[in-house]
């Protein structure tokens, strides 16, 4: 299962597998993964000092160093991409809040 991880402290934390099919053909893998790079790749492109990440085999951590109107509509579209996905695969991908 995927598990994100969102702090109050602005710190998403993304990780494990969801094991929907074998690996190269999980769509639910693929698809976390693919919001999160874009959103990461935007959010640099527009202020590369407004986050830092990494980015390790399993997991993605992002802190949001600097907030403001487009980087939190970037990383609140991010959220409710994500939580669509988690509604249509429950058994595969869990958002944690605290």
């Amino acid at each position: 299962m995927i598990k994100i991880d969102l702090t109050k402290e602005n710190v998403i934390t993304i990780k494990g597998h969801a094991n929907f099919d074998d690996e190269g053909k999980d769509i639910v893998c693929a698809s976390v993964s693919s919001i999160a790079i874009t959103t990461i790749n935007a959010i640099i492109e527009i202020n590369k000092d407004a986050i830092s990440y990494s980015d390790k085999k399993g997991e993605i951590i992002l802190k949001i160093l600097k907030e403001d109107e487009i980087v939190n509509k970037l990383i609140n579209n991010m959220i409710l991409l994500f939580e669509d996905l988690e509604k249509d695969y429950k058994n595969y991908i869990k958002i944690i809040r605290r």
